[in-house]
């Protein structure tokens, strides 16, 4: 009778073994056919893609790039368009998260409200828009009128604004014409869709700046990102390509002028100002949002104020220095 218990025992164990053998093999073929399970998305994990403004990749890059350094099991993805198609996509819910100039209208909003989307609008810097000459051009220094009659075509011409101008013909270029730059003009002057045969698009930043390094007659607009970041050496290039113009203020003092520089556009003393904004239509708390508030917090608004922008929600010290 011991016998046959300890054969019946033996078979029992045999069997078990087989059974742990054969659940271990099917859990490794399920594990390798799977391959490496996807991380859970949180406000500092998952992988995302986030489409913001041409204008704005300088700092986005850098932020992007300091927070997936810190954060090892997050990805961001930032893929840069023209204003008008980076608000399309967000519209029809292809991206949940966008960077740009642009603020969502009340109209807007109510769309996707209907669609029981909720949209938040977080400002996290601000920027400048900045008018750009050939290195060889003496009138650098415009006042506020000035750069509003030469976008409404009352001034189309150099010596119009300096009679011993050499130069001819004002050709005014810009990123392309879905961008929020020319976006911001033609709401700040009341300009038609349809503009003036001295207009000339491109295709981004980069290339404004090439385009009036090369033409003594041309004003460029960019966005001050491109040229503000005095310790990076793609800004750097591009702020030795061009000059700079000073503008006035719109109403006040015409006979002083503003660079725009992180002092002038705190103050707003500059005349063309603007947010950036981080837009998020998320319904949870997600890597967006995670992002959205490390930007806005002391770490991300330290990126900014290195860049040469201006941090929206952290606030900064002016120092005056005097040449003495």
């Amino acid at each position: 009778m011991a016998a046959k218990m300890k054969k019946y025992l033996r078979k029992n164990e045999l069997m078990s073994l087989i059974v742990m053998i054969a659940v271990t093999a099917v859990f490794m073929v399920t594990c390798r056919n799977q391959g490496t399970p996807a991380i859970k998305e949180t406000p500092t994990s998952g992988d995302i893609r986030i489409v913001a403004d041409e204008s704005f990749q300088p700092i986005i890059d850098a932020e992007v790039a300091t927070f997936t350094s810190l954060y090892k099991y997050a990805s961001i993805t930032p893929v840069y368009k023209p204003e008008k198609e980076m608000i399309a996509d967000f519209l029809n819910d292809s991206v949940k998260v966008i960077v740009t100039s642009w603020t969502p209208t009340e109209e807007n909003k109510q769309l996707l409200l209907d669609a029981l989307t909720v949209i938040r609008t977080t400002t996290v810097a601000y920027d400048a828009l900045a008018l750009v000459m050939h290195k060889s051009n003496y009138d650098s220094l415009l006042t506020y009128d000035e750069v509003e009659s030469i976008f409404k075509g009352k001034i189309t011409d150099w010596k119009q604004i300096n009679p011993s101008s050499k130069l001819g013909r004002i050709n005014i270029v810009f990123d392309n014409d879905r961008s929020g730059n020319i976006r911001y003009f033609r709401e700040k002057f009341d300009l038609p869709d349809t503009l003036p045969d001295n207009f000339f698009a491109v295709n981004n930043n980069p290339e404004v700046i090439e385009y009036v390094s090369e033409s003594p007659d041309a004003l460029g607009i960019v966005s001050v990102n491109w040229i503000s970041d005095r310790d990076d050496s793609l800004s750097v290039s591009f702020i030795n390509k061009v000059k700079v113009a000073g503008i006035s203020m719109q109403y006040l003092d015409k006979s002083t002028f503003y660079l725009p520089v992180q002092g002038s556009i705190y103050e707003k003393t500059y005349p063309f100002v603007r947010g950036i904004n981080m837009v998020s239509r998320e319904s949870f708390s997600g890597l967006g949002s995670g992002f959205i508030t490390w930007t806005a917090g002391e770490q991300g608004q330290r990126i900014i104020l290195k860049s040469g922008l201006v941090p929206a929600t952290m606030p900064i010290r002016l120092i005056q220095v005097k040449n003495e």
